[in-house]
C-alpha cells in the first residue's frame, strides 16, 4: 500500500504525469545532494521521500508562462 495514497497526492498535483516527473526529479536531487526538507520520513527510498514531501506541501508544480520560450522547446 502506497503511503501517502495516490488520492491525497492527486489533490496536490493535478496529473499523474506531473506527479511522476516531479517525484523523479526530486528523488534524483535527494540522492545527489542529501538536502532533506522534512524532519522525519516513513520511507527509506528516495522516491518515497519525494512523495512524502509533495504530500506535506514542500514541493509543488510551477505554472508555465504561455508566452515564455523554454530552452527545451
Amino acid at each position: 500500500m502506497l503511503n501517502p495514497s495516490i488520492d491525497s497526492l492527486m489533490k496536490k498535483i493535478d496529473s499523474k504525469y506531473s506527479l511522476v516527473s516531479i517525484a523523479a526529479k526530486r528523488a534524483r536531487n535527494l540522492q545527489d545532494s542529501g538536502d532533506y526538507r522534512l524532519n522525519r520520513y516513513d520511507s527509506h527510498k528516495f522516491v518515497g521521500k519525494a512523495l512524502e514531501e509533495i504530500h506535506a506541501g514542500q514541493l509543488s508544480m510551477k505554472e508555465r508562462d504561455a508566452k515564455a520560450v523554454y530552452s527545451d522547446e
